[in-house]
């Protein structure tokens, strides 16, 4: 069922909402804020609820080659033990 009182956001509200993001620490709360609670506005809750799955992405994958970079440097000092 469509919501007939449904208001866009306005380029100033994502404005705000962009720039609360960048902040440190406070960024990643407000986004679970706006992703989890209710009264938040659709289109903002999606988006936080979207950023946070690429966030989950993003740390996965880089401690997964965190993971092989390491592994790859421990390889090298070890064969370079061998042959001394």
């Amino acid at each position: 069922m469509e919501n007939q009182n449904y208001q866009p956001m306005t380029i100033g509200e994502w404005i705000i909402t962009f720039i609360i993001t960048y902040i440190p620490i406070v960024g990643i709360i407000m986004l679970f804020v706006w992703a989890f609670s209710d009264g938040n506005h659709p289109s903002k809750k999606t988006w936080a609820q979207a950023t946070l799955i690429l966030f989950a992405i993003a740390i996965v994958l880089g401690i997964i080659f965190a993971t092989v970079i390491i592994s790859m440097i421990g390889s090298m000092f070890g064969a370079m033990g061998s042959y001394s």
